[in-house]
């Protein structure tokens, strides 16, 4: 097959997922071209003479017009990347302006298939949004396919945008050989003494993800036993969150790492993973501190539950609830047992619910059946 991945190109969940799962279905021996404003954050440094390829959406400024066209330009790029490649399916990852693009291009070429996969505020930000309800709804009522990444996000979608057509399951996965413990003293040394607890947020910081929640938390758990914090990601909120670190008295012990590029290395060095959002449709960096055996404080929202079983894998708390949270964190903290019972189970459940061996097959056989114009299993 030959597969034009349509993506947003930053670090962000849907982005990360499109260009990992990409890369599986290229190492699967398909042909696979990612088409983005920029290179995919994951797709730095890889590929090869036999790809996968990168085709750029070039941007286009005109005094005439008050904004610019994302639809149109990517609609052009897939466009001419679908005609002088001969591609078979595009895989739009977020509805607007991806599946909308996407669609766009399949009706200028007549020649590809359209499977689009929902990633969460595509739906509960944007298409619930009224100046973009009725383009939202269309994008996914015209795909030729549509998944979504939790059972949350399915059931959202078909309440928010009162659509009719089949939305087929299929969760993100975590490459478990990269998101692993890193036992090196040294590396964890960088960023803790060894008697202090090392607790990590990721994230892009934007309103979403009650960041300020993260820093309440560890303000609360810091008071009680030695901690650190590591605030990685960038995005609006974090000014506010730094300004909070300073009120609250612990600045000199959280640390705002940036965009930091070796996630899978703080992710392998943490104790605690924080993620107090209050729209998470899957919860990838979750995920992600689960597989490196990392135990998750979450608030109970979204598809979080379809990924962090509460008392199992970490505990969950009401969104907002941050006495609820710092509670449940030194409660794993201070109990060896549990910490070491949750991490093991968080990687348990990486490797036989979220392996890429488990999902990419699901996405190969979805890819089948669009080719095949069979519909999917609801």
């Amino acid at each position: 097959m030959k597969i034009a991945v349509l993506c947003h190109s930053g670090a962000g969940g849907s982005g990360v997922v499109a260009t990992e799962l990409g890369l599986e279905v290229a190492l699967a021996g398909h042909e696979v071209h990612f088409v983005a404003t920029s290179v995919p954050f994951r797709l730095l440094g890889v590929g090869g003479a036999n790809g996968p390829y990168f085709h750029q959406v070039s941007a286009f400024s005109y005094a005439l017009f008050e904004q610019p066209f994302p639809e149109l330009s990517a609609a052009n790029a897939l466009t001419e990347v679908i005609e002088e490649c001969g591609i078979d399916l595009t895989h739009a990852h977020y509805a607007i302006p991806h599946a909308t693009a996407a669609l766009h291009a399949r009706n200028i070429t007549g020649k590809t298939k359209v499977l689009t996969t929902l990633h969460g505020t595509d739906v509960t930000l944007v298409g619930a949004e009224p100046a973009f309800r009725h383009t939202t709804r269309h994008a996914v009522q015209k795909s030729d396919a549509v998944t979504a990444v939790s059972q949350f996000l399915a059931d959202v979608t078909r309440e928010t945008l009162k659509v009719d057509v089949p939305i087929e399951v299929i969760p993100n996965f975590v490459d478990t050989a990269r998101f692993v413990r890193v036992a090196d003293p040294a590396i964890r040394a960088r960023f803790a003494h060894p008697d202090e607890a090392l607790l990590l947020h990721v994230s892009n910081f934007r309103p979403v993800k009650r960041v300020e929640d993260v820093v309440e938390v560890f303000a609360r758990v810091s008071s009680e036993i030695p901690a650190r914090l590591l605030m990685v990601g960038d995005g609006p909120e974090r000014s506010r969150a730094f300004e909070l670190a300073q009120q609250l008295g612990v600045i000199g012990r959280v640390h705002f790492l940036g965009s930091f590029p070796d996630v899978q290395t703080v992710m392998g060095i943490a104790d605690l993973f924080l993620l107090p959002s209050n729209g998470e449709s899957f919860g990838l960096a979750a995920l992600e501190a689960m597989s490196c055996e990392v135990p998750v404080v979450a608030a109970r929202a979204g598809g979080v539950p379809e990924v962090v079983e509460d008392g199992v894998t970490g505990r969950l708390a009401e969104v907002g609830d941050v006495d609820s949270m710092a509670h449940a964190a030194l409660g794993i903290l201070r109990d060896q047992s549990t910490y070491l019972a949750m991490g093991q189970a968080g990687r348990r459940a990486a490797l036989e619910k979220f392996h890429p061996h488990l999902i990419v097959p699901q996405y190969l056989e979805a890819y089948r059946r669009v080719l095949s114009n069979e519909v999917a299993p609801v």
